[in-house]
């Protein structure tokens, strides 16, 4: 299969559309938890225009519970056997449990998304035995606590430090600097202000040489700005931060509304693009 994450200065923005196999995710948790209603899905963002589908056994909203091995592989295992049988689309494993990582690949996952950006026993050295993508992501703390008290000097430059940091042990550990993405990790130990900095400065990140994935999908720096809108009424906003990133580089928009990104993406290029 194609890197999926081969990219030129000229190619296309890629749609990531998010699929959780949970019953507590955030926005749709519990949504698809049937393997039937979840291929439909794909199904659905594969014919909206979706480029890579994220499936995630495991919710990592604040405060959710942790998930054994085990439960996250029975919730997606099955599920991308079942895609590979209808579908060639590119599948990204969202997990950071090295064991779940492997199974993925081997079920036919052909990329690593981890929130941890590879800092379980095993996962570098697993994602360059596999030489498969990766997307390294940055968080301050653990998914359960991160949003008690986020604290930096300076969001920008220390996430960016982080971020070339980890792009160089996964290059010393083995993985081809062609097969990294990074993503900045909004909302993931962090306040409004530090996200929407982060959001600013978001050109600074594609100085790192590697493409720029941007997961802000219906999150709660949206419906913070949006007088405490709900996850169902975060579209606009979802819309709206997705063109920013794309103008301002990046290369893979993680979202929800793949139809609705995809339209507003076309528009968006038109006017970058043109001559």
């Amino acid at each position: 299969m194609k890197n999926i994450l081969d990219f030129s200065p000229a190619s296309p923005v890629k749609i990531m559309g998010i699929l959780n196999v949970t019953p507590d995710s955030f926005s749709d948790g519990g949504l698809f938890v049937k393997k039937e209603a979840a291929l439909n899905y794909v199904q659905k963002m594969i014919s909206e225009g979706a480029n890579i589908i994220d499936i995630g056994g495991e919710s990592t909203r604040p405060g959710a519970s942790d998930v054994s091995v085990d439960e996250e592989c029975q919730r997606v295992i099955p599920l991308i056997n079942a895609i590979r049988e209808i579908s060639d689309i590119p599948v990204s494993i969202d997990s950071s449990k090295t064991e779940v990582m492997q199974q993925a690949i081997l079920a036919g996952a052909s990329m690593i998304n981890d929130v941890n950006a590879l800092q379980a026993d095993g996962a570098m050295a697993l994602a360059a035995e596999l030489k498969v993508p990766v997307c390294i992501m940055h968080m301050q703390g653990k998914p359960r606590t991160m949003q008690h008290t986020p604290s930096y000097v300076n969001v920008v430059s220390e996430v960016k430090v982080f971020l070339q940091q980890r792009i160089e042990v996964c290059i010393a550990a083995g993985i081809n600097k062609h097969n990294i993405s990074i993503d900045p990790g909004f909302g993931f130990g962090k306040s409004l202000e530090h996200n929407l900095l982060l959001f600013k400065h978001l050109n600074e990140f594609t100085d790192l040489g590697v493409p720029l994935l941007v997961g802000v999908s219906r999150k709660s720096m949206i419906g913070a700005v949006l007088n405490k809108a709900p996850a169902d009424q975060r579209l606009y906003g979802s819309i709206a931060l997705a063109t920013l990133a794309a103008w301002m580089n990046a290369k893979i928009l993680r979202v929800h509304d793949v139809k609705a990104t995809a339209d507003a993406l076309k528009l968006c290029m038109a006017v970058k693009n043109i001559d």
